[in-house]
């Protein structure tokens, strides 16, 4: 059910999450579904505040994303190491 839960908050569409959700807490409970639904809001979280301190890849995230990252721009985005320049 959590891996489910997880997916539907990467992936799913609205109608997807509400109903993992509702599953979640019919089963499990409110408590359950609340601790759930902090832990997925809490990996965004700690993510950005990694990329606002200029926390830099790994090596290889660095080199498997380079594509992705050209095609969608995040190179042009403004980082911590252009700062004063």
């Amino acid at each position: 059910m959590l891996i489910r839960f997880a997916d539907a908050v990467i992936t799913g569409s609205e109608a997807d999450i509400a109903a993992i959700r509702d599953e979640i807490a019919q089963t499990m409970g409110g408590d359950a579904l609340a601790d759930t639904a902090a832990v997925a809001a809490l990996f965004n979280a700690i993510d950005r505040v990694a990329d606002s301190t200029g926390i830099q890849m790994e090596d290889t995230k660095i080199t498997d994303s380079a594509d992705l990252r050209a095609e969608i721009g995040v190179n042009d985005f403004y980082s911590a190491d252009q700062k004063g320049r």
